[in-house]
């Protein structure tokens, strides 16, 4: 998974724009029923977009029939100046998931992986001791006071990365977060809050414990894909599914989440247009079978992207810089990071010249028979 970082200047017509589509929701997608509990990452395949164009990739995605999408929105651009809010480019992102009917998960980035934050210059660079519990929570009820439309958010990413070689800090996260936890659940007790780990890292490093001690909130949440500690593809899409079975093993009193869950379909690395179509029916069949014990699956992406765009990444909308995928973290080495890109940028249901992969065909189909 890759870090993305919301976008920057909106000029005063595309923000009238966006604030009409956030205020307004369109009535198109009214008939259509949507699964709130399936979800799909909502991606551009370039680095540059216009408006329109988002707004199709938002109802093309919808057709599907998911209810939910991911939002990433990090403190640096929500909040640049203490106590100025900067509503601009989430409001267009927020906008398009209401007017498609989207419940939203969101993702916001206290922990990030291995790194904390990013964080806004006016807080500088804390370390986990030194995350004022006050600003934090000012900025949480600020963001959920506004989008009614979140019902789950996700403040750690990876957050067995984080700890792997600071299992002395896990303590004082278990504070904040709960802290946290109990005066936002306060003002708004029908969002659920819960920490996301690295599924295919917890087994590949043996790092369950620290999933077990953080099992903290309303649901754990993981994200999953089928690679080995350098990014290929080395499972069947059988042997997934054995995986995705360990979670109740490592969790077995408390709901789980698939925030991000995928299968490329790059060569490069192992992937390919069946394995990913199979997968997606076998991740279908598992979920049905495992649904009361599951808060949401969401898929990720909606779309491919150009190569080298999907570790660090940030869109153009128009004139505003902005993001619309999701992820945590990097690996460490130009080896392991070139993979990366390989099975992120082609771990879509749609190629980048916008045709359909089997996949996509199977994604809509396991959700009508949801439905």
């Amino acid at each position: 998974m890759d870090k993305r970082i919301l976008g920057i200047i909106i000029p005063i017509l595309v923000i009238i724009i966006a604030s009409l589509l956030f205020i307004s929701p369109s009535s198109e997608n009214t008939t259509q029923k949507n699964n709130e509990n399936i979800g799909l990452v909502i991606n551009s395949p370039f680095s540059s977009v216009s408006l329109q164009q988002i707004d199709e990739i938002f109802t093309d995605a919808s057709s599907t029939g998911i209810g939910r999408s991911n939002v990433y929105l990090f403190w640096n651009i929500i909040e640049p100046v203490e106590g100025e809010f900067d509503w601009s480019q989430s409001d267009i992102i927020m906008g398009l998931n209401e007017k498609n009917n989207h419940k939203v998960t969101l993702y916001f980035s206290i922990i990030n992986g291995a790194t904390l934050g990013p964080f806004p210059n006016w807080i500088g660079k804390p370390t986990l001791n030194g995350i004022n519990e006050d600003e934090l929570v000012n900025t949480l009820d600020n963001i959920l006071s506004r989008y009614h439309i979140v019902d789950s958010m996700i403040i750690a990413g990876e957050t067995e990365s984080q700890f792997r070689y600071k299992e002395q800090f896990i303590p004082v996260y278990q504070e904040l977060f709960s802290n946290v936890y109990d005066r936002i659940k306060e003002k708004h007790p029908d969002v659920k809050f819960g920490n996301s780990f690295a599924l295919h890292q917890v087994i590949n490093k043996n790092l369950k414990d620290i999933v077990n001690e953080l099992a903290i909130g309303d649901f754990v949440a993981f994200s999953y894909a089928p690679t080995d500690n350098v990014n290929e593809i080395n499972k069947t899409p059988e042997e997934s599914m054995s995986e995705l079975n360990q979670i109740f093993e490592i969790i077995p009193n408390k709901k789980i989440a698939f925030f991000e869950i995928s299968w490329s379909t790059s060569d490069f690395v192992n992937g390919d247009f069946i394995s990913q179509q199979d997968f997606i029916e076998k991740l279908f069949n598992f979920y049905s079978q495992n649904e009361s014990e599951i808060e949401f699956l969401t898929w990720y992406r909606y779309i491919d992207q150009e190569i080298d765009s999907c570790v660090t990444k940030n869109q153009k909308i128009g004139d505003q810089t902005i993001t619309v995928g999701g992820g945590s973290s990097m690996g460490t080495s130009e080896h392991v990071i070139e993979r990366l890109n390989q099975y992120n940028c082609n771990a879509g249901i749609v190629t980048i010249d916008q045709n359909y992969k089997s996949g996509w065909n199977e994604f809509k189909t396991q959700i009508q028979m949801l439905n």
